[in-house]
Parts: C-alpha cells; structure tokens; sequence
C-alpha cells in the first residue's frame, strides 16, 4: 500500500466513502459522548471485521440502535436482540449486538463516576490532551499505545466487551484522541491540529491508572 495516495493517507484508497471518513472524521477530535458512543458500538462491531464494512452499514446501526441514544440502546431487550438477528442491516452476531447492549449500560455507569464519557478517556492521557503523531509512513502507525492497553484492561475489568488494545487504539484514531495522519497528507495534524483541541477538563481525574500525570508515554 502507497503512504499516500491522491494527497491522503494511502488506507483511504479510492473508496469515496472511506475517502469521505478520512477527510471528515478520522482523527478530528471528539468531545460529545453521543458520538463516542456511536463509535464504541461501531468499533466493537469491527472486530474481526474489515472497518470499510461497518462504514458501510453505518446507518444500519444507526437504525438499529435508536440513533445511538445510549439510554435507550442500554434498555433494549432480549426480543429487541432476536429482532436484530434479522436485520440485514447490521452484521448478525449475537455476542456482537448483546455487548452492544451491555456496554451501553456500563458507559452510563462510567458517564455517571467520570461526569462523561469523554472525561473517562482523557484520563488515560498525559496532561488530559490527546497524542499527536508524526509519522512518515503508514509502517509506522502502530496498533496499540500505552493508553489503549490502559483503557482497555479498565474496560474488561468493567466489563466492556469486544473492547481490547487494538480496537481502543482504533477508537481513539477514529474520535481524534490520537492523531496518525501521516506526513505528506493534506489532514495531517500540523494543519488543523492546534484549531480543534481538546478541552482540558477544569479539574484533575483520577484514572485507574494513577493521574494521567503520573502516566509515562511512549512510542514504539
């Protein structure tokens, strides 16, 4: 695979609506639980999978999961479940569309301790400020960090499903609390980086992990 194809990190291809996902979302920060929400139903729903297959059905789940409403999501039923098991719409997996349910419940338990959603991922992060790569080639971009092998054995240990190192690390690409645009892409970070940044939250957090103060980052 090319680096960069078209002026865009080469993942993107020639696929407009990875193109279109690439340019307007990967890696922009997100702040809004609604929309971290929706990606951890998304991500969750990629294991296994290739991501150009959830995009696809994305506005499946959409209809699927209430919109991504987390409090209805998290009061769906065993029928709701068998009705989704006929959906095309969706990928059919029990285990899937059950921890999609399950970690609804879970990430309002974490919205009420962490104030939101938003707040519990930053903890995990140095300063409470997302990380910044500048990579030169896709090769570089590693699967996992530090903070998703943090976040995700607090998750387990919560109880998440379907939520380990590698998808959390993609989840954090996806909702832009780690920028991997590479060099040589018209998105990378130095371009718009410092004109959408994360709100530092008006007080310390206290993640499983010690204070993301405490916390030491590296790269591979």
């Amino acid at each position: 695979m090319k680096d960069i194809i078209n002026s865009r990190c080469g993942w993107a291809g020639t696929d407009e609506l990875y193109i279109k996902y690439h340019d307007e979302e990967w890696g922009r920060p997100v702040s809004d639980d609604k929309t971290l929400f929706e990606f951890l139903v998304l991500e969750s729903a990629q294991a296994g999978l290739s991501w150009l297959t959830i995009l696809r059905k994305r506005e499946g789940y959409r209809r699927a999961f209430h919109g991504f409403d987390v409090e209805k999501v998290a009061r769906m039923t065993a029928e709701d479940v068998e009705r989704l098991m006929r959906f095309d719409g969706i990928v059919k997996n029990r285990l899937k569309i059950n921890s999609a349910v399950n970690n609804a419940k879970l990430f309002m338990a974490v919205q009420e301790e962490f104030g939101s959603f938003y707040r519990y991922v930053l903890s995990f992060f140095p300063n409470h400020q997302p990380v910044v790569n500048h990579f030169s080639a896709l090769t570089q971009i590693p699967a996992v960090s530090p903070e998703s092998e943090a976040m995700s054995r607090d998750m387990k240990r919560r109880g998440f499903r379907f939520f380990g190192p590698t998808i959390c690390y993609a989840f954090f690409q996806a909702t832009g609390f780690v920028n991997d645009h590479i060099e040589g892409c018209f998105c990378n970070a130095a371009q718009y980086a410092k004109s959408q940044p994360h709100v530092q939250p008006e007080t310390l957090i206290t993640g499983p992990e010690g204070t993301n103060a405490e916390m030491r980052h590296s790269r591979p």
